[in-house]
């Protein structure tokens, strides 16, 4: 799975990081940037197809956490899910129409993963994970607009798509992002239905690992220190 991210730059750095797509209203969340510890239920800046001009990428402002646009209330006592399975994304109902029509680019510096060292679920390691040369990098996601019946506001929401692990991943978790190659970011955001050979875990040799403190445990502790290598 991938439930936490870190983005390391500030907005304007990531902006220009993805100067493919026009920088839209994002603007409003540059006080939110650099984020280290980021959580799911935040904001954050997405890459999606500008409808007004097919072809062509825009930031939005996106809830991480989908709420599919079909949902009566916005609330259904569960939390939005934060992750979809690649190998289901087409057929799973909560997924299936976002996926087909509404998908997204996450920009990010890394995420975080736990590794259960002993299976039991009591004793977890928490790792920092980037690409090797340190550059930003998107994840593949789904977004969905849900309007609220009672007030007519408009709440957009995304979720990260996952696959199997490769080689490094492997060695702590069974899941892994999905993360696009910079080559296939307009066909993920595009008009194809089903891009479904995206879906594919990243070339290992590209990412590094390490592992950190386990005060990245609670999104409360959103400083630069969270990166630090946890001592031996």
């Amino acid at each position: 799975m991938c439930g936490r991210v870190f983005v390391r730059s500030t907005l304007a750095e990531m902006v220009r990081g993805f100067s493919f797509a026009d920088p839209g209203d994002v603007g409003a969340l540059d006080n939110s940037f650099p984020r280290y510890n980021g959580a799911p239920s935040l904001v954050y800046p997405v890459i999606v197809q500008d409808e007004a001009q097919k072809g062509s990428a825009m930031f939005v402002q996106a809830k991480w956490g989908l709420v599919p646009s079909w949902q009566k209330e916005a609330g259904t006592g569960r939390p939005p899910p934060v992750n979809a399975r690649s190998e289901t994304i087409a057929t799973n109902g909560l997924f299936k129409r976002a996926y087909a029509s509404r998908r997204c680019l996450v920009p990010i510096d890394g995420y975080f993963e736990w590794h259960d060292i002993h299976g039991t679920g009591k004793d977890k390691q928490p790792y920092a994970i980037a690409m090797k040369d340190g550059s930003p990098f998107a994840l593949a996601g789904i977004v969905d607009l849900w309007r609220n019946p009672e007030t007519g506001e408009l709440l957009r929401s995304f979720a990260i798509v996952t696959c199997s692990p490769n080689e490094l991943m492997a060695t702590i978790h069974d899941r892994m992002p999905v993360i696009l190659a910079p080559v296939d970011y307009q066909r993920w955001i595009g008009p194809d239905a089903d891009p479904a050979e995206l879906m594919k875990p990243f070339p290992a040799g590209l990412m590094t690992m390490w592992k950190i403190g386990r005060k990245v445990g609670s999104p409360k502790n959103d400083t630069p220190d969270i990166l630090d290598p946890a001592e031996p």
